[in-house]
C-alpha cells in the first residue's frame, strides 16, 4: 500500500525546502512506491539553454526517497515540459521527466493506491506583464481547447466520479470565499471548474497557486507550505 502526500508550490529551487521540515516528508519512513504530488507551479523544468541547472534539481528529487508528481501550474516552461514523451500510467496520460518525476498532465484520471485522482493543471500569471515571453512566462499556461475537451470527455469515462480533484487554481466561487474579494478576475480555467463542479461527485478539492494555507470548506483545501497525507 502507497503512502501519498499532498503539497502546495514548490518553484524550482526556491520552496523545496518545506521537505526538509522535521516531522515532515524527510522525517517519514517511505519507498519509491510512496507519493509525494506537487500541486503546480513544481518549476523543475525551467531553463531552455541550462540544462545543467534542470538536471540539479531533478538529480534532488531523483536521489529521494520518494517518487514526485506534479501537476503543473502557470509557472512552467511548458516548451521544455512539452518536449518530454507522453506515456500511459495508472490509467492517464503523463510525462515522465525521470524515473522518480512525473508530470501528471491535464484532464486526465489516475488510479493511484485504488484512490480515483482527476487532474487539471493551469492557472492565469497576474504578474505577466513584468515576465518575459518564451523566459519567464508561457501562454501555455491556460488549458487549450482541446485539453478541456478531453478532461470532460475522461470525466465522463469516470462517471463524474473521482475520490480526489488536483488543481493548481480553482472554481470561482471557492476563489471568492478563499480571497474574500468577489471583483477579482475569473479567468476560463475558473469557470470550467465552475461547470465541472455541478456534475461531479468527489472527496476533496485540493489546490495550490494562492500561497497560502486554508481550508476553504470541508471539500475544499489551498496548499503552500503544508504537506498532508491522504
Amino acid at each position: 500500500m502507497s503512502r501519498i502526500f499532498l503539497t502546495g508550490d514548490t518553484h524550482g529551487d526556491i520552496d523545496h525546502v518545506k521537505l526538509y521540515r522535521k516531522n515532515f516528508i524527510e522525517g517519514q519512513k517511505l519507498t519509491k512506491n510512496d507519493y509525494v504530488i506537487v500541486l503546480g507551479d513544481f518549476g523543475t523544468v525551467w531553463y531552455s539553454n541550462e540544462s545543467n541547472k534542470n538536471q540539479k534539481m531533478i538529480d534532488f528529487y531523483n536521489s529521494k526517497k520518494w517518487t514526485t508528481l506534479f501537476i503543473d501550474g502557470n509557472h512552467e516552461n511548458f516548451d521544455e515540459l512539452y518536449k518530454y514523451p507522453i506515456e500511459t500510467w495508472n490509467g492517464g496520460k503523463i510525462h515522465r521527466i525521470s524515473d522518480s518525476i512525473i508530470h501528471l498532465m491535464r484532464g486526465q484520471v489516475f488510479n493511484i493506491d485504488n484512490k480515483k485522482f482527476f487532474t487539471m493543471g493551469g492557472a492565469s500569471s497576474i504578474d505577466k506583464e513584468s515576465r518575459s515571453l518564451g523566459i519567464s512566462w508561457w501562454p501555455q499556461e491556460l488549458p487549450s481547447y482541446a485539453e478541456y475537451e478531453e478532461a470532460l470527455d475522461n470525466l465522463e469515462k469516470s462517471n463524474y466520479n473521482v475520490d480526489y480533484v488536483l488543481t493548481h487554481c480553482c472554481s470561482s466561487h471557492i476563489q471568492n470565499k478563499l480571497l474574500g474579494n468577489t471583483s477579482i478576475i475569473h479567468d476560463d480555467l475558473n469557470k470550467f471548474f465552475d461547470n465541472v463542479e455541478n456534475d461531479l461527485k468527489f472527496k476533496h478539492w485540493y489546490f495550490g497557486h494562492y500561497h497560502m494555507f486554508k481550508e476553504v470548506d470541508d471539500k475544499h483545501t489551498c496548499l503552500y507550505n503544508e504537506i498532508v497525507e491522504l
